[in-house]
């Protein structure tokens, strides 16, 4: 089975480097960009200002990559627990977020890694173990998917795991974010 690669989780450079594959100028990955994290397009057929012909031959080799979570649940106060299905199609693990509105404010605490290594006895992440850490990918379809990231005021990575453990890959996720 061929999977095509992600384009959520690419850097503006590397998506630039992307364009120019596909016979763009570089202005062009500037461009996806903007669809991809602010306009927040799900189908690379949605990208207009790019030639359909390089929407189509990038069609085959990638797509957007923003996942739906498998599961939502929602509490009396509006805090949306957000499960999703992660990892490789043979080592598929779940995570979780949680979408918290407070007024005018809302929050949106993410995960990093797939369980934790620190084993805290208090936390049921920690006592679950650990089975590895997020792609910019995993985490940025977190903030993506949830429905209603236009009304996120604070992304906190206070969910599954420890964020300095995964130092890289969250670091990008916030250069990107």
């Amino acid at each position: 089975m061929e999977t095509r690669k992600k384009l959520l989780g690419l850097t503006c450079d590397e998506l630039k480097a992307v364009a120019q594959t596909y016979g763009l100028p570089a202005f062009a990955g500037k461009q996806m960009a903007d669809w991809l994290y602010r306009k927040q397009v799900r189908d690379i057929a949605l990208m207009t200002n790019l030639p359909a012909r390089a929407r189509e031959a990038m069609a085959q080799d990638w797509c957007i990559g923003v996942e739906d979570p498998i599961q939502q649940q929602t509490s009396k106060d509006g805090t949306v627990k957000h499960l999703f299905e992660v990892g490789e199609a043979d080592n598929r693990h779940n995570i979780e977020s949680v979408y918290i509105p407070d007024g005018d404010r809302a929050t949106l605490c993410i995960s990093s890694q797939m369980g934790c290594q620190m084993g805290c006895k208090f936390c049921a992440t920690g006592r679950q173990g650990f089975q590895g850490n997020l792609t910019v990918a995993e985490i940025l379809n977190q903030v993506q998917s949830i429905g209603q990231p236009e009304t996120l005021t604070n992304v906190v990575f206070m969910g599954m795991g420890e964020p300095l453990n995964n130092t890289g890959q969250v670091l990008r996720a916030i250069d990107i974010m």
